[in-house]
């Protein structure tokens, strides 16, 4: 059974990604999701897209806003401009997007089934449920704007929608997987990400499967039966709204200035991002993020001879590439605290500091090299970078390698200008 995995509390930011980085992200995204393919297989693709937390990391470690909900639109752009044109080879097609390219998402389908035999009318009717569940079973005031379906060439899919409060001018973020999927009415969401806005009415809720049933019902009598029993309920309740109970599930209140993360006993995480752009050290692991740093800075000469040999490979590099290979080799566990994943190059909006362009062509580089010769059975340098990973976990477990928040921020503004810093204002 598909379980709500938790959500996430998004300021709504507007403005343009800057060509520059729009470039970069489709360069890294791509190679990202390749480098899952290679290593897990593309029904784990599906699976990460629909975890809320890895997405924002995602979008994190591409050099985005670590808290915002552009992320969303730019990540997918990203990845359907880097994946589509390699679909045949990759066998992962990203469909639909933002505003009017969402309205287009049947055509698409149709078309992508037209060429490979997928059952078009299947996946278009999903597209479509996951749309109509979380636009109108969802009453949360939020209205969708952006629907991204993503498929593989064996019929599996996942899909990340977005939805805009017009009066708040917040945006909620809502994610699919078929793999967990059971039922479109009764529990479907893997997570749900968005600005908080106290309890909501929730239609599918397991709780409201009584209330589903009441719905149909009254949908099968006439209208005057139908206004009859309304006018009597609001003058019961003195014009109040009656819901049944447990169609509703309560919401965490707004907090402006604290970055949270909630586990709860069913598994579920659920986190509320702040408004303010600067990131804090309250919004880091401070350990995970020392043993990132320690693993570049400290402990480069051993183990890493392949992956060291690069021309050009610095402690720097190495330390994007290792929060890199953690966004590809990490479990869910490792995303509790996406701020962390922009310590990789930066975020466009200066925080913790400029994007540092040098840096984030070599974490290309090198990602590209490993893909490539994985292809031609020469792992040694894709086995090192996920030992990357696996030393930063090492180091973390062994000893308190906490990092100095601020002196690590001081070091990379201080660093900025000599790797290619720059925000969206540049």
């Amino acid at each position: 059974m598909a379980k709500r995995t938790g959500y996430a509390d998004l300021p709504l930011h507007h403005g343009v990604v800057p060509k520059w980085l729009a470039d970069r992200m489709m360069q890294l995204g791509t190679l990202i999701i390749e480098s899952l393919i290679l290593h897990y297989g593309k029904k784990e693709v599906l699976v990460r897209l629909s975890d809320p937390l890895w997405f924002q990391s995602l979008g994190a470690v591409m050099g985005m806003d670590w808290h915002s909900s552009g992320i969303t639109t730019s990540v997918m752009y990203a990845l359907k401009r880097g994946l589509n044109p390699r679909a045949h080879d990759l066998g992962i097609v990203i469909c639909g997007g933002r505003g009017k390219y969402s309205r287009r998402t049947p055509d698409e389908l149709t078309y992508l089934s037209d060429k490979t035999g997928l059952d078009g009318n299947g996946l278009i009717r999903a597209s479509k449920l996951c749309a109509k569940v979380d636009n109108t079973a969802i009453q949360d005031g939020f209205q969708l704007y952006q629907h991204n379906f993503i498929v593989t060439n064996e019929g599996d899919w996942a899909v990340v929608q977005q939805g805009m409060n017009t009066d708040t001018h917040t945006a909620r973020r809502y994610h699919w997987c078929s793999s967990q999927l059971r039922s479109f009415v009764d529990t479907p969401h893997t997570g749900i990400v968005g600005e908080n806005r106290g309890t909501i009415l929730n239609l599918t809720d397991a709780k409201a499967d009584k209330t589903r049933g009441v719905i149909v019902d009254l949908a099968k009598e006439t209208p005057d039966k139908v206004l009859t029993e309304v006018k009597d309920i609001a003058k019961a309740r003195n014009g109040g709204l009656l819901v049944t109970q447990g169609a509703l599930f309560p919401e965490l209140p707004v907090d402006d200035t604290e970055t949270r993360y909630i586990e709860l006993s069913d598994g579920s995480r659920n986190c509320i991002m702040p408004a303010r752009h600067e990131v804090r050290r309250e919004d880091v692991d401070l350990k995970r993020l020392g043993a990132v740093l320690a693993t570049a800075y400290e402990n480069q000469a051993t183990g890493f001879e392949d992956l060291l040999l690069t021309p050009g490979l610095g402690p720097r590099t190495l330390q994007s590439l290792a929060l890199v290979s953690e966004v590809v080799h990490g479990t869910p566990s490792r995303f509790t605290d996406p701020a962390r994943f922009s310590f990789a190059h930066g975020g466009k909006d200066g925080h913790p500091f400029p994007v540092l362009t040098k840096i984030y062509d070599e974490s290309i580089r090198v990602m590209h090299d490993c893909i490539e010769k994985s292809k031609m059975n020469y792992n040694d340098k894709s086995d090192c970078l996920k030992k990357l990973h696996t030393t930063a976990l090492q180091i973390e477990a062994n000893c308190d390698p906490a990092a100095d928040f601020n002196k690590t921020i001081e070091h990379e503004r201080l660093h900025s200008q000599e790797w290619g810093g720059r925000t969206c204002k540049d």
